[in-house]
């Protein structure tokens, strides 16, 4: 596995490969690996000649008051999880050269970044389209594989791509749970055991809701409205928002025809977290 820590470098290797007509693909991360990433690696693995890992914590995506400051970082620890994956490049730019002195240029999508989580972190999506799009100028991939967890981010960046021409495609990849359910996150780690077991109760909502579904319930309402009774009991537990929305636009439905995407957010304690389902007609 190389480590490379310029754009230069990472650029000019690229450049490389893509005349070698080798097909490159990039997985960006913030690390502080867990099995989520790991699978977005493997499938990478698998679909490419070249699977590039970003590893870089992107203060533009962080609002004031939130986490990155003691966001968890461990290179050691990412270095040795990933060394058996297959990463042929780990990909490490410092902050001061991804944003120089004077930086002023930020990539923005519309509507799709309004609501749902837009409405609790308003500069959020700003920076990741930013620092995506940077990645994607950087490393110059054929594809790159998102996870379905942070199931808006997908949409918007897919949004983006297509909007402006990128020619990237985007994979996106189902989210990967630990046995009790919980989605993983690195932001787990910050759980307390007690609000661990609180925290559950985000993923026997959603089963909920899927259930509801199978059965043949198809109003978003009563399904929210189930959601919602599930979680509320748990006194650690403060949802944000829950909401069912068309799995490629996000825009609101009345009722659900062949697909949708019930999504949520809550803080348990202090610690914030989202898991979202998407409802399938058999």
């Amino acid at each position: 596995m190389q480590i490379v820590s310029t754009m230069r470098k990472m650029s000019s290797i690229s450049d490389e490969l893509r005349k070698d007509g080798k097909t490159i693909v990039l997985v960006p991360t913030m690390g502080y690996f867990h099995e989520g990433h790991l699978s977005l690696m493997r499938e990478g693995r698998r679909r490419g000649d070249v699977l590039v890992v970003s590893l870089f914590v992107n203060p533009t995506q962080f609002g004031e008051g939130e986490d990155y400051d003691i966001y968890p970082r461990d290179f050691s620890r990412d270095k040795g999880l990933i060394e058996g994956i297959g990463v042929d490049i780990l990909f490490l730019p410092a902050v001061e050269e991804m944003y120089p002195g004077g930086y002023q240029t930020f990539v923005e999508v519309e509507r799709a970044t309004k609501l749902m989580e837009g409405q609790f972190r308003p500069i959020y999506f700003r920076g990741v389209t930013t620092v995506v799009a940077k990645l994607f100028n950087i490393v110059n991939p054929h594809m790159a594989v998102f996870g379905e967890k942070d199931f808006q981010q997908l949409v918007v960046i897919r949004r983006m791509v297509e909007d402006l021409n990128m020619g990237v495609e985007i994979i996106g990849m189902p989210i990967v749970r630990e046995r009790d359910g919980l989605a993983m996150s690195s932001r787990n780690s910050y759980l307390t055991s007690d609000q661990r077991k609180a925290a559950l109760s985000l993923n026997r909502s959603l089963q909920k809701a899927s259930q509801l579904f199978r059965s043949g319930e198809r109003n978003p309402g009563r399904i929210i409205e189930a959601v919602r009774r599930v979680i509320e009991p748990e006194r650690e537990v403060t949802i944000e928002y829950v909401e069912v929305r068309d799995v490629k636009t996000l825009e609101e439905i009345e009722i659900i025809e062949e697909q949708a995407v019930i999504a949520l957010a809550a803080k348990v304690g202090k610690v914030r977290l989202i898991d979202n389902l998407t409802f399938r007609e058999e």
